[in-house]
């Protein structure tokens, strides 16, 4: 018996929506073949969620075809029939012998698959920076009388600007957060093991919000005393005491969109300079924010923030964010100064504010909001404040 269809994250004609935007850039490159590596585009693109991507897979798409076909190993096929819009017979799965095989892997069959279906002519376009050179090579070497055409970071591009079912998506991944950071305001304590505070709020994430529950964990940061100066680290074998500082950074997840959030914690009454600091940066995030408007650039936004922090004295030497929505990060935009990029409708960013100013000290807040006609819409609804336990 095949295996059943799962509920679909979006509407058919969502994803053909998605792959005519794609086409249409193939088109004016003059590409009849692309194949689609990045396991975010791929995710964009068919509804695969699948953690799969540490071995080769391809998702094929055909100027002369509606659906994609996809390419993976054969253990994931089953998976990729179950979540995929396109039709289960356009899943291949290549066998367990193109696994760790020094001579051959599943990037052999899907030229096998183009030589086959006559596909492997004209220009074919890859994502090569995202490929190992020798990848590249092999596409080349195997069919000489195809011209590669680089499509590295163009779907990105494309997925910039949301449609309005990924924003919904988008705000149940932010309900998702809140959750979140509303368990851990209630879980952390003098005394507590950090590691048992992220199971609570790791376990809110996936429980979820409003009926929806997570879907999946994207990045987890809990940055306690002496470490509130570190960026990416995990909770460790410590507990909380008395006077410490917690920097969080965590994001809902629904359906492999994500909506990031940063709040500073207090256990006790914050230190002078901890309070400074907020207050600086609340200011700054407010005039971010205030300056999101329809043609304006990415740089804009951070001239604004940096204007307004240093006026309080501060400085911060990472960039002020950038565009998230799939697998959180998305390669294409940061909110920095001389940033050109555009703002358009549905564009989604991280506007991260976390600053780590000394080797002992740091702090972090952040909102996740999307480009409106009237400005920056952000999806999260807690305070701006440090959380004060």
């Amino acid at each position: 018996m095949p295996i059943p269809k799962g509920l679909q994250a979006f509407p058919r004609a969502e994803y053909l929506r998605r792959l005519s935007a794609v086409k249409a850039e193939m088109g004016r490159r003059e590409t009849n073949t692309l194949i689609v590596t990045t396991s975010a585009d791929i995710t964009y693109l068919s509804g695969y969620t699948c953690k799969s991507g540490y071995v080769p897979q391809g998702l094929i798409i055909s100027l002369a075809e509606e659906e994609p076909t996809f390419v993976a190993r054969r253990c994931d096929a089953p998976a990729a029939m179950h979540q995929m819009f396109i039709d289960s017979g356009r899943v291949i799965g290549y066998p367990e012998a193109l696994i760790a095989n020094p001579r051959a892997d599943g990037f052999d069959a899907m030229i096998d698959f183009l030589r086959q279906n006559g596909l492997a002519k004209g220009r074919i376009g890859l994502e090569t920076k995202s490929l190992r050179s020798e990848t590249v090579e092999k596409f080349k070497a195997r069919m000489s009388a195809v011209a590669i055409v680089d499509f590295s970071n163009t779907i990105a591009w494309i997925r910039l600007a949301k449609s309005d079912l990924e924003i919904a998506v988008m705000r149940e991944a932010a309900a998702i957060t809140d959750a979140g950071m509303l368990r851990a305001k209630e879980v952390i304590r003098p005394g507590v093991r950090e590691a048992d505070a992220a199971a609570e709020i790791i376990s809110t994430l996936i429980r979820g919000a409003d009926g929806k529950p997570g879907t999946d964990l994207a990045g987890f940061y809990l940055c306690a005393s002496p470490r509130s100066a570190t960026a990416h680290v995990h909770w460790s074998e410590d507990v909380f005491r008395d006077g410490s500082q917690i920097n969080l950074e965590f994001g809902g997840v629904r359906h492999g969109y994500v909506s990031g959030l940063m709040r500073t914690f207090s256990i006790g009454e914050p230190s002078d300079r901890l309070r400074r600091v907020h207050e600086a940066e609340v200011a700054g995030l407010e005039s971010a924010l205030a300056a999101v408007k329809l043609g304006v650039t990415c740089g804009d936004i951070a001239t604004a923030f940096n204007k307004t922090l240093r006026r309080h004295g501060f400085d911060k030497e990472t960039r002020c964010g950038y565009a998230i929505g799939i697998d959180w990060l998305e390669p294409t935009a940061s909110l920095k100064e001389n940033d050109e990029t555009v703002l358009q409708t549905n564009m989604t960013f991280h506007l991260m504010l976390g600053n780590w100013i000394d080797e002992d000290f740091g702090y972090v807040i952040s909102e996740t909001f999307r480009v409106t006609e009237r400005g920056a819409e952000t999806f999260s609804c807690l305070p701006r404040e440090i959380f004060e336990i």
